[in-house]
């Protein structure tokens, strides 16, 4: 196996407090860095994380100390992984106002889950919407 082939597993239960999150974002960006990632591409993949925890923490869990939220990451050279998932009652995805929409465009909030789905290659909701899969890939590197 070569060092591209290489899957580094992270898993993390985060209290559901704002502050309690940024230091697992630093070691997985870190990681990727190690890893050779594109800082333009690990930009996204940073803002994508942090929306996905932030969100589950806020709305999820309504910032409720004991609540948890449960993060896993893969990365590999061509491959970040995450799955987030919170320990709230869920939303139905669908009934997220667009933020594009005229109507929405001054709305101070709204923005996280068009913004991970811009930067990432694939993101996929639970039924009850308490967890959130995202995906984003790389080619694979030249020989």
């Amino acid at each position: 196996m070569s060092l591209d082939d290489e899957t580094k597993t992270f898993l993390r239960s985060l209290p559901s407090t704002l502050n309690a999150y940024h230091d697992f974002v630093e070691e997985i960006l870190n990681e990727m860095l190690q890893m050779d990632w594109d800082k333009s591409i690990l930009f996204g993949v940073h803002m994508a994380l942090e929306e996905s925890i932030s969100n589950a923490i806020r709305h999820g869990n309504q910032e409720n100390p004991k609540k948890q939220v449960q993060v896993k990451c893969e990365i590999s050279a061509v491959r970040f992984w995450a799955n987030i998932c919170d320990e709230g009652e869920g939303y139905a995805a669908g009934a997220v106002p667009d933020c594009r929409s005229p109507g929405n465009l001054g709305a101070p909030g709204g923005r996280g889950l068009a913004l991970i789905r811009a930067y990432m290659t694939t993101v996929e909701l639970s039924k009850n919407g308490s967890c959130l899969t995202m995906e984003k890939l790389l080619e694979e590197p030249a020989g």
